[in-house]
């Protein structure tokens, strides 16, 4: 499929979707999270793809937001179908069953920075800067932010950021939480393609039990979260890669996951 907002290449089990329009900082308007829906939706439907990693097209931003001469003219019930769309396509990306990178440079802003933190992991540039400026705008987070921010970093630094709408720089965004690791700008995709072609390496389905074990887990109370991470692992008995780890841990070699 062509798209007009976004690049996607597959290479060696990891799918690469690229946010394309550098000339206006990546934005994100109606088209973007529309095909953002439907390049996830591939990658999660293709047996060939274990891994995605996101990440922004030129050098100045990840995604600076919001497309704001798109929203200017909208009225509440326009702005309504506008935020389905986003939440459709933010709720489909953070419960996709295969693990998600986020690989940001440059300004990750608004929504962008909503986007980022669908993903389940983010690398991040030395010069990536974060923030959640809607308060600038006469708005609040729309995409995420005021209940993903808060659970990644806690209500008192998510209010910081929200209020204030003022930049942090990823050194910040690391020791915050927002982000899991930063690297030089020069180094940021090979780091991610690292960490996908590791991820790649190991078994989906035992990863999907985790990734549904940790985010059912985040949204419940401890008894709850305790009880979907015991049938997740029981879950894992029924696949050929739990007997693989296990046989291979005992027989001193690597595991060889075969996805099932």
């Amino acid at each position: 499929m062509t798209y007009t907002t976004l690049l996607y290449e597959k290479k060696e089990g990891i799918g690469v979707v690229t946010l394309n329009r550098p000339d206006k900082l990546n934005a994100l308007n109606s088209t973007v999270y529309n095909e953002l829906y439907n390049v996830f939706e591939s990658i999660e439907n293709d047996p060939e793809v274990r891994v995605a990693v996101l990440t922004g097209a030129g050098e100045k931003a990840f995604g600076a937001g919001s497309d704001v001469a798109e929203m200017q003219n909208m009225g509440p019930l326009e702005i309504q179908k506008f935020m389905a769309t986003i939440r459709k396509t933010s709720d489909f990306i953070y419960a996709l069953t295969k693990p998600t990178i986020a690989a940001i440079h440059g300004y990750a802003l608004g929504g962008g920075c909503e986007l980022s933190m669908c993903c389940d992991l983010r690398i991040a540039s030395e010069k990536a800067r974060f923030g959640q400026p809607e308060i600038n705008l006469g708005l609040i987070p729309g995409a995420g932010g005021t209940q993903r921010l808060t659970r990644l970093i806690g209500a008192a630094k998510a209010k910081e950021m929200i209020y204030l709408g003022d930049m942090i720089d990823a050194a910040t965004a690391l020791n915050l939480g927002l982000v899991n690791k930063v690297v030089p700008p020069e180094k940021l995709m090979e780091e991610a393609m690292e960490w996908a072609k590791k991820l790649a390496g190991k078994s989906g389905p035992i990863l999907a039990m985790a990734k549904m074990a940790i985010n059912t887990g985040i949204d419940t109370d401890m008894a709850s979260g305790l009880n979907m991470e015991t049938k997740c692992n029981a879950l894992c008995f029924a696949t050929e890669d739990r007997k693989e780890g296990m046989d291979a841990f005992l027989e001193k070699r690597k595991a060889v996951f075969k996805n099932r």
